[in-house]
């Protein structure tokens, strides 16, 4: 199999963005980096704290409405048309909806080979390294770790507890062949 699409799934803080450089950094091939968190930015202000966006809460949580479902499955598309063109990709993702995400994600790139992996951290960890980002609303880890996982099927799982990303990416990249 030749991979042509990595998927990270995590909880906020759990490592993924740091895996993600060192994946480009140890694949000989040069793969451009795809995440949730840029996908969100790239929206217009109007739809961040909107019924049909998405908002965050001041306890962590995440709700998305109809509009950022519509476009988010688009950028999906988009994301697969890239892999479909030749580049391989590396997406950055938050399961919210566990395995309804993923069937989202599995009907996009279908017919793709794709390399799904789980990146796992114990929410005491991963809510010191929230805390320490500064840029995360308290809580999102601890309230996201319980439900991304939630009947997600990998190929490969990894955890950052304690594996520094590094090890994680040079893992992953020996998976994807």
């Amino acid at each position: 199999m030749t991979v042509q699409v990595i998927v990270l799934n995590g909880a906020s803080s759990s490592g993924k963005s740091g895996i993600v450089r060192c994946l480009q950094h140890v694949l000989a091939d040069p793969w451009p980096a795809f995440g949730v968190d840029s996908f969100i930015a790239a929206l217009p202000a109007r739809m961040r704290a909107s019924n049909g966006g998405v908002a965050f809460a001041a306890d962590g949580a995440v709700q998305v409405g109809p509009d950022f479902m519509a476009l988010q499955t688009a950028w999906m598309a988009g994301v697969a048309a890239m892999a479909r063109a030749g580049a391989g990709i590396i997406v950055d993702d938050v399961f919210l909806g566990g395995s309804s995400t993923q069937r989202r994600w599995r009907q996009a790139l279908d017919g793709l080979d794709v390399l799904w992996v789980g990146v796992r951290c114990d929410a005491a960890v991963a809510a010191g390294r929230e805390l320490a980002r500064g840029d995360r609303v308290p809580g999102m880890a601890a309230l996201q770790a319980p439900v991304v996982h939630d009947g997600v099927r990998y190929d490969l799982e990894v955890d950052t507890t304690h594996t520094e990303a590094l090890v994680c990416a040079r893992a992953i990249a020996a998976r994807a062949g």
